[in-house]
Parts: structure tokens; C-alpha cells; sequence
């Protein structure tokens, strides 16, 4: 079924509250085998909601509305939906006393304001009246309609729960069905992805997508078969998977939920290594990335955060000749400071950035961007020379993404390129 998302709110509009409701139902819905064709972002404007839904209802099999079904004044999507539809709002007892049920000792103003929620179009069938703020399904011109709180938690217990399974049921003819993965890759830029797997892409009527996603610093690509047939949809996701596999190479790190953080944690995890940083222009985000995976004290010695030349010398042991015979940014000071971290937390691999973040503090020898990342082990330690692009941000994610990719393939026995 062909569908439409339509999501309420000033708050939305303002950008004050970002819309993840909509994207989130986006992907369960199109999980399900719909097809999202259009979704908007609209403010509490009685005229704007009216002429949004009306549009909506000619050219879609079902609506998803969220948002605007609360108790206060700014709170309108039932009573203009009853307007624009010619339905007027028809006060529900039952939905009420569930209402009221769930209150413990509410003043009459407060009872006053939320029958409100109770007020619904005529015609109007309450998905969950056990909720407080329920939502609820119209048919209207043979359309569903379904009605859902803008609350996050709230709309995806009603949309998975109650919604899908209902959708299921109004679908003519066979269900179709969708198996979707997203390859994540790092270091490879959007336009060579494309050429590497644009012999992959083809019609088929439809039943094969490839969709290409910058995320910076990454780029994901998506791969989507729909077919009726389970067993057609194995044998063509098979095929693709190992294509893009072997078109992506050593840049594919990742799937799905996966990140650079968790592949690399898996990895030192499996290998039974521990890991220790030392940081000057990332300012920790290394440490602070590997550390939002569960379970990465087990992987994960700690760091240092080594910003001025005095705490590189105390803390991690450098000569001061070194840092004064080649500065802070440079290879020789990237290298020691990876060496010194190691040493001093007895951990497997140390890791070390140095660099210029900007905006300023570069030169024409040393620009903004130049960073070095250096990687010690036992066995060696070498300094990566880096030029990145972008803001002071965009420095910084580059520099502690490079760095754990850069992780990534020392144990994995990739080969590194050291310029």
C-alpha cells in the first residue's frame, strides 16, 4: 500500500523539537512492505492541517497523522480534522473515564482541560483506549486514517502494535514482502561508491533498490529487495550482499547498527586487547566514542587528554627537545605519544592525535586539518600524516573516526598506508 506521513507541531517547524516520528514510522512502515511516497512537516495551523490531509487523501492509500491530540489551546488536530472532513468532534465517554482513571485525585480544571482528549471526529474508532492519550483510525473515502500521539514513545508502541497488524488486514491482494540491510563504509566518498556497485543496480521491476546516504564522515549504502516470493527474496539478497562486499573491500566496516566504536570494541574483544589513548586536538572524542559501547571497560585501558606541551612531558613522557627540535603537530611528537601511553598503561595498542583543528593556528607548512595519528604495538610504532577538511567539527569527527578505523585495520592484518 502506498502511504503518507504527516507530522504536527509548531515545535516541529520551529526546529526546536527535531521529528524523529516521522522517520521512525518511515522505516517500520516501509519494513512492513508499504511505500512512503510524500511526508510533511506542518505547524498547528488550522488551514495548512486541513488542505495537507485533504491532499493526502487523494493521492494515498493510508495516512499516518501524528501529533496535535493533546489538551491544550495549541492542540487542534481533531477538532479541524472534524471541520475539513465534515465530521464533527463527538465526545467519548468511555475514552474519558479511562481518563480519568489513570489520574490520581485531579482538581475539576484539570478534568475540564482533558476532556479534550475524549473530543474526536464522528466516526472516530480509539486504538488503544487503555492509553491516556490513545489515537485513533477514520476511514474516510475508503482511506485509513490513523490518528497517533506525537509523543515518540507513544506513536511507535501504537504504530508497531496497533497500526501495522490493522494495515495488514486492509491490504489487498498478497503481502509484499521487504528485506533491507545498510553497508557502512569510511573513507570512501560517495561518488566511488556509486561506481564501484552501479553494475549491481537494475529494475527488475522495482524489486531491487540500492540508495546511496552521505552520514559524515561515513557513507551508508542501502540495498532493498521486495518480492512476494521469501525464497526469490533469499536467493537475490545472497547475490547482492557478497557484490557489494567484494566492491566495498577494506572501506565496509559495518552494517546496520553497527558503528566504527562497537566493530572496533568487538574486535579488541575477541582478540583479548587492551586499548589507550592520547589525545591533544580531538580533545577525548576518541575516548568518549569507544566508551558509549556496553562493555568497553573490558577493552579499554583510558586516556589521556594532552593538550599543552607540559602535560605531553608529564604525563606521557616526552622529551622536550622533541617537541621543540619538530613542534606538537608532527609525526616524531604523534609517535611518542602513542609509544608513551602504551608504556605507561601497559596497554596492547596506544593510540595518539596530534594536529590543528582550527579555525586558526595554521600555516602554510602545517594548514588546518593537518593532524597525525600515531598507533603503537609491541612490535612497532608508526605516525599516520592526515589533511582534513571542513570546520573545527568536522576536524575533530574525522580525526577520531580515521583513528579507529585505523584500529580497525591494524587487527584486522590490514596493510596500512603510511605516506
Amino acid at each position: 500500500m502506498i502511504g503518507e506521513i504527516i507530522a504536527i507541531g509548531d515545535e516541529l517547524t520551529s526546529g526546536r523539537v527535531l521529528n524523529t516520528t516521522s522517520r521512525f514510522a518511515a522505516g517500520l512502515l516501509f519494513s512492513a512492505g508499504h511505500e512512503i511516497t510524500a511526508m510533511s512537516t506542518i505547524g498547528d495551523t488550522p488551514a495548512e492541517i486541513s488542505e495537507t490531509l485533504k491532499r493526502a487523501i487523494k493521492r494515498s492509500d493510508f495516512i499516518i497523522v501524528t501529533g496535535g491530540l493533546g489538551a491544550t489551546s495549541d492542540d487542534l488536530t481533531s477538532e479541524v480534522v472534524g471541520q475539513a472532513l465534515g465530521r464533527p468532534t463527538v465526545f467519548h465517554p468511555e475514552v474519558f473515564a479511562k481518563i480519568k482513571a489513570l489520574l490520581s485525585n485531579p482538581d475539576d480544571q484539570t478534568l475540564s482541560d482533558l476532556q479534550k482528549l475524549a473530543l474526536l471526529p464522528t466516526g472516530a474508532e480509539v486504538l488503544s483506549p487503555e492509553a491516556r492519550m490513545a489515537g485513533y483510525l477514520l476511514v474516510h473515502d475508503n482511506k485509513p486514517i490513523f490518528f497517533l500521539p506525537g509523543v515518540p514513545h507513544e506513536m511507535r508502541e501504537l504504530l508497531a502494535n496497533t497500526v501495522i497488524p490493522r494495515l495488514g488486514i486492509l491490504q489487498d491482494g498478497a503481502v509484499k514482502l521487504v528485506k533491507q540491510k545498510v553497508y557502512k563504509v569510511f573513507g570512501v566518498g560517495e561518488i566511488e561508491i556509486n561506481r564501484r556497485v552501479t553494475h549491481l543496480e537494475r529494475e527488475e521491476d522495482g524489486r531491487v533498490r540500492i540508495g546511496y546516504y552521505p552520514v559524515f564522515p561515513e557513507v551508508h549504502l542501502s540495498l532493498t529487495v521486495i518480492d512476494e516470493d521469501k525464497s526469490e527474496i533469499k536467493r537475490t539478497f545472497q547475490h547482492l550482499e557478497k557484490e557489494i562486499e567484494l566492491s566495498l573491500g577494506d572501506s565496509l566496516f559495518g552494517a546496520d547498527d553497527d558503528t566504527m566504536e562497537s566493530v572496533v570494541g568487538k574486535l579488541l574483544q575477541s582478540q583479548g586487547k587492551v586499548l589507550a589513548t592520547a589525545e591533544s586536538c580531538s580533545g577525548g572524542l576518541i575516548g568518549h566514542k569507544i566508551t558509549t559501547v556496553p562493555g568497553s571497560s573490558n577493552y579499554f585501558a583510558g586516556g589521556v587528554i594532552a593538550y599543552s606541551n607540559a602535560l605531553k612531558e608529564k604525563l606521557l613522557g616526552l622529551d622536550s627537545s622533541l617537541l621543540e627540535e619538530h613542534g606538537a603537530v608532527s609525526s616524531a611528537v604523534a609517535k611518542a605519544m602513542a609509544d608513551g601511553i602504551r608504556h605507561k598503561t601497559g596497554a596492547d595498542i596506544g593510540v595518539s592525535v596530534t594536529g590543528i583543528a582550527g579555525p586558526t593556528g595554521g600555516t602554510e607548512e602545517k594548514p588546518v586539518g593537518t593532524v597525525f595519528i600515531g598507533l603503537s604495538t609491541p612490535d612497532e610504532t608508526v605516525a599516520i600524516p592526515c589533511r582534513f577538511p571542513g570546520d573545527r567539527w568536522q576536524v575533530q569527527e574525522l580525526t577520531a573516526v580515521k583513528s579507529l578505523d585505523l584500529i580497525r585495520r591494524l587487527l584486522l592484518g590490514i596493510k596500512l598506508q603510511i605516506t
